[in-house]
């Protein structure tokens, strides 16, 4: 499996790709990715540690007549998204990733690549093994559960790193350097609720389904225009609930907090007298979903199929008004653009997942921007939807954002090694997305950072993608940066 890709180059970054892809990391799973990491030092004689959360620093010393440079850090996270679609039997847990090359971008096999970030880890395991490569000391920071939390960035100790020059390997836009990126915080909301008996008769079941969305990075691409899927189903039920008498037995929609939600489903009864028009609403909805989204989603399907499922209970009448009314009003999307950098969005909100429980509704909230009050702001708007309803609500401590050093040492000389490289100028921004760049100058004020990479699409859902070209300019990139690193 995924021989192929050694055929690509650099070698030495595909080499360790291909080994990553073989080795399970979810987030907050990080066990055999760690173990694979540690195995990796001691197999090849690097001096190495590991704090109390899982994190891992590799040191590479420097080649001869370098040793007097700066040490720089090369820090990359260890863990990946992983999202499917419904129809893989995917395990990630055990399974590993297949990839597939398309022409010149390589993609997985019904599911989330991990380019991001295993592409960071690769590169960083080439350069320590790469003894033809001209640079002072170097740091490898592996961070772990940097998508769910940013647990590793977050526990960071004072004494942990070295080095005060942090090359963040973890952007996905090549010929693009960031120097600053937005905070972020979760709200999560419980929405407790009752459930009556199902009526026996005089109603069809069907399942409801919302899919073939694109998905992907609720920071990245929340101003592209994609649909969410838990804001389109809920339209649906909305709608129907009034029009068609609709009972909700069910809803399932989006996984992860920072991914826009791609598919959603929910199990519902529709008076028998009532189905046949029920059925024509659901086609004509597609149709308007799909002039909506004509652009942006070219494969979205509603669908309403009849269910041979045996519904007992249903929400009560009450709490499933308070659940549709509280998902319409709730907000989703970018919430303001930047007043002073042209089309950057400031602050955001991603209505990640709904799902039914037990006895309440899970619904996982996110948001980003990188002014603080406006952060708390969005936050506490989510919030107030859903306390309308009765509904328990909490913030996540949240992560800090990265303010840009547009002074920063490490900035200009990465500037000029890429005009050098490739004959222009890269492109200097902050990113809406939340970088661990921001909590590690939190404990580090004093460390000079930017982040970079290779270019990567579609991230967070199964539609990710690496463009394999980029990751040759990528590492000559990096190689050059840590040649012109100057003495202390």
């Amino acid at each position: 499996m995924n021989e192929n890709i050694l055929k690509l180059k650099p070698t030495g970054v595909w080499t360790y790709f291909k080994e990553i892809l073989e080795v399970p990391r979810a987030s907050k799973k990080e066990e055999k990715i760690i173990a694979y990491l540690e195995n990796f030092a001691k197999r090849n004689g690097f001096e190495y540690k590991k704090d109390a959360i899982g994190n891992i620093l590799i040191k590479g010393k420097a080649t001869p007549g370098c040793e007097n440079r700066k040490t720089v850090i090369l820090q990359s996270h260890v863990d990946m998204v992983c999202e499917k679609n419904s129809d893989s039997k995917h395990n990630f847990d055990k399974d590993p990733i297949e990839a597939v090359i398309k022409g010149d971008w390589l993609h997985a096999k019904d599911t989330t690549l991990g380019a991001d970030d295993g592409i960071g880890v690769a590169t960083s395991l080439a350069l320590l093994m790469d003894k033809t490569i001209e640079h002072g000391p170097i740091e490898c920071l592996f961070t772990v559960d940097e998508e769910t939390g940013l647990t590793g960035a977050n526990n960071l100790k004072p004494d942990f790193l070295e080095g005060r020059i942090l090359l963040n390997l973890d952007s996905e836009d090549e010929g693009e350097i960031f120097i600053g990126c937005a905070g972020g915080k979760d709200t999560v909301i419980k929405l407790y609720h009752q459930t009556i008996e199902a009526p026996k008769t005089g109603f069809d079941t069907y399942e409801i389904t919302i899919k073939g969305l694109k998905g992907g990075h609720s920071g990245d691409d929340i101003n592209k225009g994609l649909a969410n899927a838990n804001k389109l189903i809920n339209r649906i039920l909305w709608k129907v609930s009034s029009d068609f008498e609709m009972l909700l037995a069910d809803i399932q929609g989006g996984n992860l907090r920072n991914a826009i939600a791609r598919e959603a489903k929910a199990l519902v009864l529709i008076p028998t007298a009532k189905a046949t028009d029920f059925e024509n609403f659901i086609k004509q909805m597609e149709k308007d979903f799909r002039n909506e989204y004509a652009v942006t989603e070219p494969n979205l399907e509603a669908k309403a199929i009849k269910s041979t499922e045996k519904v007992s209970k249903i929400l009560s009448n009450n709490d499933q008004t308070k659940l549709l009314e509280s998902l319409y009003a709730c907000p989703h999307g970018v919430i303001a653009m930047s007043q002073t950098i042209p089309n950057f969005v400031e602050t955001s909100t991603n209505l990640a997942s709904v799902k039914k429980l037990n006895d309440h509704i899970l619904i996982t909230t996110s948001q980003r921007s990188s002014i603080e009050s406006s952060k708390d702001d969005v936050a506490n708007m989510v919030a107030s939807c859903f306390a309308l309803a009765g509904a328990e609500t909490e913030h996540t401590d949240g992560y800090p954002g990265w303010t840009p050093n547009p002074n920063s040492e490490i900035l200009s000389i990465s500037e000029k090694c890429y005009e050098k490289l490739f004959g222009k100028k890269p492109a200097t921004k902050a990113i809406h997305a939340g970088l661990e760049c921001g909590l590690i100058g939190h404990t580090y004020p004093d460390m000079d950072m930017i982040s970079y990479g290779p270019t990567l699409r579609g991230v967070h859902s199964p539609d990710e993608r690496i463009e394999i070209s980029t990751v040759q300019k990528f590492w000559d990139f990096t190689i050059e940066i840590l040649k012109n690193v100057p003495e202390k």
